[in-house]
């Protein structure tokens, strides 16, 4: 054999243990990442929301709309939890983090597993599996997630408004912004089946109530949100919201879907959902069949949870979740 074809069997080899060990170091996402090095994470997350939802119902509205408002800006990397530094602004204090809360209760779920694993499970996969788990706490699907992600070491607050969808935006620019995230129609009517739980603060809606109320919205449920909002500019700071889902508002069913059909749905993106013509078929689908509703939530859930993960070595994995682990020289 010629010394430029062994030269050529070197190189091929040399490639192939290069591509083996990298993906050894790096699998990406997998199931059950923990199972040598830290077997019951997922039992103590799973039984660390069924202590706090007992304690909180409503921390799983917060779980759930902890995912979409992490794993929607570019990653889902945990950047959410972090507080902000002399350096940067936390994606908690911008205008569209606007009601979120809880955040202390990951901190408490870190604190067990910290107990248990030190140091090997991140911020980012507490965060998913939090809210996997919360959904399963208001009756919805229980759903296969992989595990593996990584922790960022920064806020993403100056994108934020360029990745996370608006409740006041378009149905196309929506729709633009979820398919940026491989997420289709049906994914995103289902998505949206999460304020089928939860509430809606006054903030949020009362331009659709004053100075004119919308006629677009039912009469009969009218009423009701005058008297959740009586002010044309409500306090911030107080609790005035309105039930997303007055018939079962603790329970993740298909529900909203008969009620923005029936024009009760709060906010724009509600009622745009009902009307326009891409994604009523969906809607008066889901309305139908809860089966398809749950179906549809946990591809779309799926595909969320694995939006442009950091794995192998990129990131770290944070000692708290509201902060960066300090960088030692």
């Amino acid at each position: 054999m010629s010394s430029r074809a062994l030269f050529f069997f070197a190189l091929l080899a040399f490639s192939a243990v290069s591509c083996f060990a990298e993906n050894e170091e790096d699998p990406g996402l997998v199931m059950d990442f923990y199972k040598d090095s830290c077997p019951q994470a997922e039992d103590v997350i799973r039984e660390q929301v069924k202590l706090l939802y007992k304690r909180h119902k409503n921390t799983a509205f917060s779980w759930l709309r902890n995912i979409f408002h992490d794993c929607a800006v570019q990653s889902c990397d945990a950047s959410l939890l972090l507080d902000s530094t002399r350096r940067s602004l936390s994606e908690k204090e911008m205008d569209r983090s606007f009601g979120m809360r809880n955040f202390r209760y990951i901190e408490e779920i870190k604190e067990a597993l910290e107990r248990e694993c030190p140091g090997v499970v991140s911020c980012s996969d507490i965060l998913v599996l939090s809210a996997r788990e919360g959904v399963v706490r208001l009756g919805g699907p229980n759903i296969p997630l992989k595990t593996g992600r990584r922790d960022g070491r920064r806020s993403r607050a100056e994108i934020l408004e360029q990745y996370l969808p608006d409740h006041n935006e378009s149905m196309s620019t929506v729709l633009e912004k979820f398919a940026d995230m491989g997420i289709d129609t049906p994914g995103l009517v289902a998505l949206l089946g999460a304020h089928s739980v939860g509430r809606t603060h006054c903030v949020k809606l009362v331009h659709r109530l004053y100075p004119e109320v919308d006629p677009q919205l039912n009469p009969d449920h009218v009423g009701h949100m005058l008297k959740k909002c009586p002010d044309a500019i409500p306090d911030p700071k107080a609790v005035q919201y309105v039930r997303n889902d007055r018939g079962t508002p603790m329970i993740f069913d298909n529900n909203y879907y008969r009620n923005i059909l029936d024009n009760k749905g709060l906010m724009m993106v509600d009622h745009q959902l009902a009307t326009d013509k891409r994604t009523k078929p969906y809607v008066k689908k889901m309305a139908k069949s809860q089966d398809y509703f749950f179906k549809e939530f946990s591809k779309a859930f799926t595909i969320l949870s694995e939006n442009n993960p950091l794995t192998g070595t990129k990131g770290e994995i944070r000692q708290q979740c509201n902060v960066a682990n300090k960088i030692h020289d």
